[in-house]
């Protein structure tokens, strides 16, 4: 079996190609994709090289994590039938390329456990499932506090302002340097760093993944503040020792959603209390992956960047 996919053979060098499945075996689904999503993170850092070692990763590598479509193929045990709509977080089911994200196909083969339910209706909205379920494992994993300031204003920093005020918390204030990323706001409010005077934030969720900044934060929390790491770090993380001591600060990593975090954020978008509309600011056929991830990865206007499989055999 074979499919189109998206593979990076190295870094900045891009395309689709046709590539070879495992066979499915027992307990496998084959799902075919409709959207698939970029992400300006973990994926932006294979396309520059920038990426430091990471289990699983080499090249060619296909990539992509954030994935919808509908089962194709499943057997009776999987629970499964053709016509499901799912969300896939990506596939490891390559002949010769590594699928350490593995998303950004045609056709994936994947254990069934790993793909969740979505409603049809969600349309290329099911694509961005788990990045709000990655924020909401950032708020609601053990001893959390709900942020009262979000640093970045991309759609992690809008899906943890949306899941804060779902919450019944108080709206959080976001930061935002580029001036074309402060619309968008639903409930709160978006600010440049220097016009904030605040030195009392008790809860500061980074969503920018610039840690370069940490020590503007530290000075930006309450005595026994949390800092929280929600984005994704290349270069190592440092800080002055004196005050964040002085502070008392507290340091938190985010790491990736559960099957709890995903079933939880799926209540949420199908019960309307979680928003996903205005995420999606550009789509482009699959065919044209190139200049899609390049426009991902270098316009800043461009929040999340779908790529549409449906024309692609």
């Amino acid at each position: 079996m074979q499919t189109a996919a998206i593979v990076l053979q190295s870094p900045r060098h891009l395309g689709l190609e046709t590539i070879s499945l495992r066979e499915p075996g027992d307990g496998d689904v084959v799902v075919e994709i409709a959207h698939s999503g970029i992400s300006t993170g973990t994926e932006k850092l294979f396309w520059t090289g920038d990426m430091p070692p990471f289990p699983g990763m080499g090249f060619p590598l296909v990539p992509g994590y954030e994935a919808a479509g509908e089962v194709v193929e499943a057997r009776p045990e999987t629970g499964f039938r053709p016509g499901d709509h799912v969300f896939v977080p990506g596939a490891n089911c390559y002949e010769g390329a590594f699928g350490l994200f593995g998303g950004s196909a045609r056709r994936i083969v994947t254990p069934a456990e790993r793909i969740t339910r979505v409603d049809a209706a969600l349309g290329p909205q099911s694509a961005l499932l788990a990045l709000a379920a990655t924020a909401r494992h950032a708020i609601a994993a053990l001893k959390n506090s709900v942020p009262d300031l979000i640093v970045g204003h991309g759609v992690l920093g809008r899906l943890l302002a949306r899941l804060t005020i779902a919450a019944g918390a108080p709206a959080p204030t976001v930061w935002e340097i580029d001036p074309i990323r402060r619309s968008g706001a639903e409930g709160y409010q978006i600010i440049a760093p220097e016009a904030d005077a605040r030195r009392d934030y008790h809860a500061v969720y980074d969503a920018s993944g610039n840690g370069a900044i940490l020590n503007d934060l530290v000075g930006r929390i309450q005595r026994g503040g949390e800092i929280v790491l929600a984005g994704f770090y290349a270069a190592p993380l440092s800080f002055a020792f004196p005050p964040a001591f002085m502070k008392e600060a507290r340091f938190r990593i985010a790491a990736e959603w559960t099957r709890d975090d995903m079933t939880a954020t799926r209540a949420l978008i199908e019960s309307g209390a979680l928003s996903m509309s205005g995420l999606i600011t550009h789509e482009s056929p699959a065919t044209d992956a190139g200049a899609a991830y390049r426009q991902a990865f270098e316009d800043p206007s461009c929040l999340k960047m779908i790529l549409n499989w449906k024309d692609v055999s």
